[in-house]
This record gives structure tokens, C-alpha cells and sequence, in this order.
């Protein structure tokens, strides 16, 4: 059965997006956009390009979540600079990573069943809140020179959290912002901002570094936290405006787990999230961290502007896959597209690894950016739209503990391997075992196509 459209026969196959439901009313968006949502024909109408920024609300909020990415890069910059030129431990290097991923996945779950509870505005101010006061910390540490490695320790963990926090919250938003019709360009978008974020973040943070100061430095970065925070005390959007449904019930530290097999049975459901869980495990923050590796082995050296390209080309992939995307609008958010970008992300990564060719090596890093932000965008898509209402946050914040929390494991599938067999052999492996747990995704989901597709013998009883 459908777990959509509750029709017995029918199975959520692999080249069909998501059904819709009855539309709800397109609030907060600008009276001249063409509205069509009531017509029979919108659910497999061609979406309008960059159709989330036709929405008033949704316009700044994309920005000021670009600008808040921005910031968290931004210290991430100031902070991991100061604190190996105090300490000069390659044990903290490796906290660093554990303490802003690990708080995903144990608490995305969590903040996914208070964003079904709560108002959503409130909790993404309190991340914000919580990401301010702790670049103010971190300043105070600079500016008295009386830090410690507990206390980074602590500060590190608390900013994990807040990134934490704000994921499900952000994504049922979004719902209410745009609806389902044009919830992928929402989905999209949203990626395509956090990239320019993430982009641009250590260019300002190396800026602000060399002109100000770690310790000014890090002051003015909290007024990038600021936009997101205060337009949110404007949009009447709650997260639940649209669906107006606010679940009531509470969700301990053992009921987390029943999330997953409550949603177990979409077998569609299941494999877009092991979808996003394969390339956060297998490859993660760690391709980004070993560049300096493939650089110098490239010939590029680890301080050289060939150097810059990797990290740029890493970065930018990204954003040109979200501009791509969503300006022509013919990758729909279905299992196949799923499948097909996260392959694709696997194979590049592959290529990367083994290859030695720095043109190459370029390439394969531009088109990996855009098949990663496909892959994401499509898998969020798919789950939100799949996700009852009531229980959209818990879903939402199970597909974070997935697509971020797993991004820890990237660190033992291609750090620690790498220190035994070397970078490119470990990267190369991981990706190879990231294709391969793709082929078996898609083969789960096939599973459920085979079995609803009626036998010769049926279609004969039936004539």
C-alpha cells in the first residue's frame, strides 16, 4: 500500500514524485504569482523557476540562513585557527569534527518532535541565540587570554548543538513557507543558500582574522546571527500554519527509536534516507579536511592557489548544482533522480581519489558538488513530502541524524583507514562502498515495484 495515497496497488515507484494532497491555501506569496494550486492539473504542473523566492517570507529567510551558515563557517575559521596555535593538539583537531556532528545524531529526533510541537520561529531563534552567545564566549576566552581545552571542549559541543536544533525546525518552515507544490525549489534553494554560506564563510573568516583579530573578529561575526533572528519576530509562518496540525505528544530518549520503525515500512521512505546516511558516512566533512593531502600529492602544494581551487571548486559545485537545478526545472524529486545523483556523487568522489590529474581532479570536484546537492535536496524532498503531517519534525529530524549526524563516521571510513593505507586508497573504498550501498538502496525500493506489479496469470483471470 501507498503510504500516501492509501491505495493498495499502488507503490511510490521509482520515476514518480511524490503525489499530492489537497493543496492548502498559497500563503505569503506575492499577489502576481501565478497560483494554480487549485486547479486539477498542479500536482503534475510544470514548477515555475526559483518558484520559493515568489514567497515574501521565504525570500529573507533564505538569506538570513545563508548569512547565519556564513557565520557558523565563519568561526569555525577563527576558532580552530586560535585554538591550534594555543594548544597544537591533533587530539582536539578530531574533536572539533566529533562535537559539531555527533550532537545531529543524537538529538536531531529529539528537536524534530518539538519542532512538531512547538513554534518553530521560537526554536530557530533559540539555535541563533545559542550560536551568538557562543562566538560571545568565545571571545571573552580571547579577549582574557584564560582559555582552557575543557572549555573549548564545552563551547565546541554547545555550537553542535545549535546546529542541531535548527535543522528540523528549518525544514518543517519551509513546508509552511512554499506548500507542497513547490516545496523542491524550496528544498533546493535552501541548499543552494547554506552553500554560498559555507562558500563564502572562510573567506570573511580569513579576512576578519588578518584585519581585526581573532578576538574582534569574532565579536562582529555575531552580527551575521542577527537578520535570521529578527525576521523571524516578523513572518507569521510557524512551522504549522499551513497543515494546522500541532502534535501533542512527547517523545522521550527510548522513543526516539520508534520513529524508525514507525516510518520502516515505506520502503521509499527507508531508502532516501539510508540514501543521505551513505554519503555523510562514507565520505562527509573528511573530503574537504584531507584537501591539503590531495593537493600536495596533485602537485599543488598545500598553501598555493591550486590549493584554493580544490577548496573552491569543493564548495562551489554546490552552488552551481542549485542554480542549475532550479533554474531548469526538469530534475523532479523522485527515487530515480535520487539514486542517480548519489551514484554520481559516489563515482566522482571515486574518480577523485584515484586520479592524478589536477584538471581532472577539478572537474570531478565541480561535478561531485552539484550531484551531492541533488542527491540532498531530492532525499529531504522525498521525505518531507512522504512525512505525515503531524509527525513531519520526528521524520525530518530522523533524516538529519542520517544526513549530518553519520557525517561523524566519515572521520574512521577515510581519516583513520586513510592513516593506515593512505588518503586516496581509504576516500577511494569508501566511495566505492557508498555506490555499492546505493545499488542496494535502489534494489530495496525496486522490491516493492516488483511486488505490486500484477503477475501474467492475474492480468489473464482479470480479462
Amino acid at each position: 500500500m501507498c503510504s500516501v495515497c492509501g491505495i493498495p496497488t499502488h507503490v511510490l515507484g521509482l520515476d514518480e514524485p511524490a503525489p499530492a494532497v489537497a493543496p492548502a491555501p498559497q500563503l505569503g506569496r506575492d499577489p502576481s504569482a501565478a497560483d494554480a494550486a487549485g486547479s486539477p492539473g498542479a500536482a503534475v504542473s510544470k514548477p515555475a523557476r526559483f518558484a520559493a523566492l515568489r514567497h515574501t517570507d521565504c525570500r529573507p529567510y533564505l538569506i538570513g540562513a545563508a548569512l547565519a551558515m556564513m557565520a557558523d563557517n565563519i568561526e569555525h575559521v577563527i576558532t580552530y585557527w586560535v585554538l591550534w596555535e594555543r594548544f597544537h593538539s591533533p587530539a582536539l583537531t578530531g574533536f572539533e569534527v566529533i562535537s559539531h556532528w555527533v550532537p545531529f545524531l543524537l538529538f536531531s529526533v529529539h528537536f524534530g518532535a518539538l519542532a512538531d510541537r512547538r513554534d518553530c520561529r521560537r526554536l530557530i531563534q533559540a539555535a541563533q541565540a545559542l550560536f551568538m552567545l557562543v562566538s560571545a564566549l568565545w571571545g571573552v576566552l580571547f579577549l582574557t587570554n584564560s582559555l582552557h581545552i575543557w572549555e573549548a571542549c564545552a563551547l565546541l559541543i554547545l555550537h553542535g548543538c545549535a546546529g542541531s536544533l535548527w535543522g528540523p525546525g528549518e525544514q518543517v518552515m519551509l513546508h509552511d513557507f512554499v506548500g507542497r507544490e513547490e516545496l523542491p525549489s524550496a528544498v533546493r534553494l535552501n541548499a543552494t543558500f547554506r552553500s554560498l554560506g559555507i562558500l563564502f564563510g572562510p573567506v570573511v573568516g580569513s579576512a576578519l582574522l588578518l584585519g581585526l583579530g581573532p578576538t574582534h573578529g569574532i565579536f562582529v561575526n555575531i552580527a551575521f546571527y542577527l537578520p535570521l533572528t529578527l525576521f523571524l519576530f516578523r513572518t507569521k509562518f510557524t512551522g504549522h500554519v499551513r497543515d494546522g496540525v500541532v502534535t501533542r505528544q512527547r517523545i522521550g530518549v527510548l522513543d526516539a527509536l520508534r520513529v524508525f520503525r514507525e516510518v520502516r515500512s515505506n520502503h521509499t521512505l527507508v531508502s532516501m534516507i539510508v540514501l543521505a546516511g551513505l554519503g555523510s558516512f562514507f565520505i562527509g566533512a573528511s573530503l574537504q579536511t584531507s584537501m591539503p593531502i590531495f593537493a600536495h600529492s596533485l602537485g599543488a602544494g598545500s598553501a598555493g592557489i591550486a590549493y584554493g581551487v580544490l577548496l573552491f571548486a569543493n564548495g562551489a559545485g554546490g552552488v552551481i548544482g542549485g542554480v542549475l537545478l532550479e533554474a531548469s526545472s526538469k530534475i523532479r524529486p523522485t527515487v530515480t533522480a535520487a539514486v542517480v545523483s548519489t551514484a554520481v556523487y559516489g563515482l566522482t568522489s571515486l574518480f577523485f581519489a584515484l586520479t592524478s590529474s589536477y584538471p581532472l581532479a577539478v572537474t570531478m570536484l565541480l561535478i561531485g558538488g552539484v550531484a551531492n546537492l541533488a542527491s540532498m535536496s531530492i532525499t529531504q524532498t522525498v521525505v518531507q513530502l512522504l512525512a505525515p503531517p503531524k509527525e513531519r519534525g520526528r521524520v525530518v529530524g530522523l533524516y538529519g541524524v542520517s544526513a549530518n549526524g553519520l557525517r561523524a563516521g566519515s572521520g574512521f571510513t577515510v581519516g583513520l583507514l586513510g592513516a593506515a593505507i593512505g588518503v586516496h586508497w581509504s576516500l577511494g573504498i569508501s566511495a566505492a562502498a557508498m555506490c555499492a550501498g546505493t545499488a542496494a538502496a535502489a534494489l530495496y525500493v525496486l522490491r516493492d515495484r516488483w511486488r505490486a506489479s500484477p503477475r501474467p496469470a492475474e492480468d489473464s483471470r482479470a480479462a
